[in-house]
């Protein structure tokens, strides 16, 4: 096989391995901790490794030289109505765990199923019937047509937003639902977000460069964008694959694209005598624009009696002390529904259910201070007793509760520190 090894090609060969070596190893993690979503990440490597191939080979022969100008021209290498799905399900997999890739996502693949179908058209054609050239009589790479990109930046900036879009609603949700929201807060997502948005921003900054100053579009002048791409999605994979953080909240969105979407809230039962596998149950349906400045019970709502009860559980029964503590668990045992509970405690004590939890563990904390337990353990180890499962979410709840560090506020209150 043709490879020219210089500086060009060489470059791009190093990211196109170790990025194809990533795509291996996720996939490979995939299989072993079942996990769908490192899958789904596998599958964005691959086809960022393909996306930068065509410039690679390039300046390694491959379009000055036969076969090998032919296998360029009519193999797809640049799938970018691939792309935009593939980051999206790869979201959605990672934040909730009760995502299944069904039949009906199948039509978010067609665009880029059809477009495979176009190549194969091209070749057969091309090679099989007329033996001459005919769609690509222009002598042009169809991977890099106008109405090819610009379709398919198009389709890969609208997944983006529909993923950017997935991930609030998600923060939103999770801070109604459990009290170690910030475990879960997945900002490896945002951070992959962002990176994709580089993507796409490095595309529009380089349409922009080409429009003023034209020499820049050239293959040479190109190139340099196709290596800041591989660097961007090589940042990608080192991170991806070290991020070992697992969703615990399945969830469904009844319509993601309208302003105020529905969720509910899905479980795990507990197996029964004979089942090989849990269950996933629906909930209820909860409302994430649920605040205290937007009440949603009824006036007649016996909201007080239902606010004693709370206040029961958390301080005789002290279930903030559990560091999984979860809207689903409170509500089994007042035996009402999550939506309910959700309204009670937005409306009743004007929290969300995660900073309702921090607060109790915080009170619990100081107390635990105040009564010299610091002289016979760490100060993290009293926040874990209290429930806290991390010192960073233990720090940042402390400070957005009474505005100051854990030691700042213990100088301040206590009389030996």
């Amino acid at each position: 096989m043709r490879f020219d090894f210089n500086f060009y090609s060489s470059l791009l060969l190093i990211f196109f391995v170790h990025g194809f070596v990533y795509a291996i190893l996720m996939f490979r993690k995939g299989i072993v901790n079942e996990s769908v979503s490192d899958k789904w990440l596998a599958l964005f490597l691959l086809l960022c490794i393909l996306y930068i191939a065509p410039w690679m080979i390039g300046f390694a022969g491959w379009y000055d030289n036969q076969p090998y100008r032919d296998i360029l021209f009519y193999t797809p290498f640049q799938h970018l109505y691939f792309i935009g799905p593939v980051v999206f399900f790869y979201v959605q997999s990672l934040l909730n765990p009760g995502f299944v890739f069904k039949k009906k996502h199948m039509w978010h693949l067609l665009p880029g199923l059809l477009y495979l179908l176009f190549s194969l058209v091209m070749f057969v054609t091309d090679k099989l019937v007329l033996h001459r050239y005919y769609f690509l009589a222009d002598g042009l790479d169809p991977d890099f047509d106008s109405w090819y990109q610009n379709t398919g930046f198009i389709s890969m900036l609208f997944y983006f937003i529909l993923s950017l879009r997935y991930y609030n609603v998600y923060r939103k949700m999770i801070v109604q639902v459990v009290s170690y929201a910030d475990v879960v807060l997945f900002r490896w997502v945002k951070n992959f977000l962002m990176a994709f948005l580089g993507m796409l921003l490095l595309q529009v900054f380089f349409y922009i460069i080409t429009a003023i100053f034209p020499k820049v579009n050239s293959y040479v002048g190109s190139w340099w964008y196709f290596l800041t791409f591989a660097i961007i999605f090589y940042y990608i994979a080192i991170t991806g694959y070290s991020n070992a953080v697992l969703a615990r909240v399945s969830f469904k969105i009844e319509n993601l694209l309208t302003n105020k979407p529905t969720l509910q809230l899905q479980y795990r039962p507990q197996l029964q005598l004979g089942q090989s596998q849990p269950i996933i149950e629906d909930v209820d349906f909860i409302d994430i624009s649920n605040d205290a400045q937007n009440p949603s019970l009824d006036h007649a709502f016996p909201i007080e009696d239902w606010k004693q009860k709370i206040v029961t559980l958390f301080t005789i029964d002290k279930l903030y002390e559990d560091p999984e503590l979860s809207l689903t668990d409170l509500s089994k045992k007042l035996q009402t529904n999550p939506s309910v509970l959700s309204k009670i405690i937005n409306q009743g004590f004007g929290q969300n259910f995660n900073d309702f939890v921090n607060a109790y563990r915080i009170k619990a904390v100081q107390q635990k201070l105040q009564a010299g337990e610091q002289q016979t353990q760490t100060l993290i180890s009293i926040a874990y007793d209290c429930g806290f499962n991390s010192k960073a979410t233990f720090n940042r709840a402390f400070k957005k509760d009474t505005g100051t560090s854990p030691k700042d506020w213990m100088a301040a209150h206590l009389q030996t520190v």
